[in-house]
């Protein structure tokens, strides 16, 4: 059992929370009204459990092992830079991809051209272990690969080798089997896997939300 913090409330964060419980650890969710979030079932769709509980980021970022920023992309870097003592000597997985949106609502351009997300996090974290991954897919197949007819996978990036095992592990609690984990290495090619969000946008258009996932044929 290991003590999880996970930052954001949302649809992906939710998901995320009830899958792991499930599988055992113990899960704090971080919002940034966390008394809001624990009253209101609705907004979350959870409610504080044994093995749930709700918090501030802050508290939930130093009181947890390992952490999930599952918090909008495009506004997680400065969220996460003020945490920067909490996460210091901690594995930070970084679920979340940092997109402009279209007219439409759905994602348009990349805020780190160039880089990503999680290269930015791990340079205002250099005392966080930072790993990038299921930042290819529908959230509901996160928790659910089985659910897709072709096996998906769920790619890594990561300059530290523990980090990443720890992470492996993790997914397999989430239903993820070993061949379907690709390490694509250091924490650079995550922007490589963020940059695959381009594609997501016209997916969604011409078929709807739909499980799917960005995966590697053999």
């Amino acid at each position: 059992m290991t003590d999880i913090g996970i930052l954001g409330t949302g649809r992906v964060g939710t998901n995320l929370a009830r899958r792991l419980s499930a599988a055992g650890h113990r899960i704090t969710l971080g919002h940034r009204r966390p008394q809001d979030a624990a009253g209101a079932t609705g907004t979350t769709g959870l409610a504080p459990t044994p093995r749930i509980a709700f918090a501030d980021h802050r508290t939930t970022a130093r009181t947890t092992d390992i952490v999930i920023n599952a918090t909008p992309g495009d506004s997680s870097l400065d969220r996460l830079t003020g945490l920067r003592t909490e996460l210091a000597g901690k594995i930070l997985i970084d679920v979340s991809n940092a997109t402009r949106d279209a007219p439409d609502g759905l994602p348009a351009d990349l805020c780190h051209p160039g880089s990503s997300l999680a290269e930015k996090l791990q340079t205002a974290l250099p005392d966080t272990h930072v790993v990038k991954t299921l930042n290819t897919m529908l959230f509901t197949v996160m928790t659910a690969p089985e659910t897709l007819a072709t096996p998906p996978t769920a790619y890594l990036s990561g300059d530290d080798e523990n980090a990443k095992k720890t992470v492996t592990g993790l997914l397999g609690d989430l239903g993820w089997q070993p061949e379907q984990v690709e390490d694509l290495g250091d924490i650079t090619t995550a922007r490589a896997t963020e940059a695959m969000i381009l594609v997501v946008p016209h997916i969604l258009r011409r078929h709807g939300f739909k499980p799917f996932a960005v995966s590697l044929a053999r």
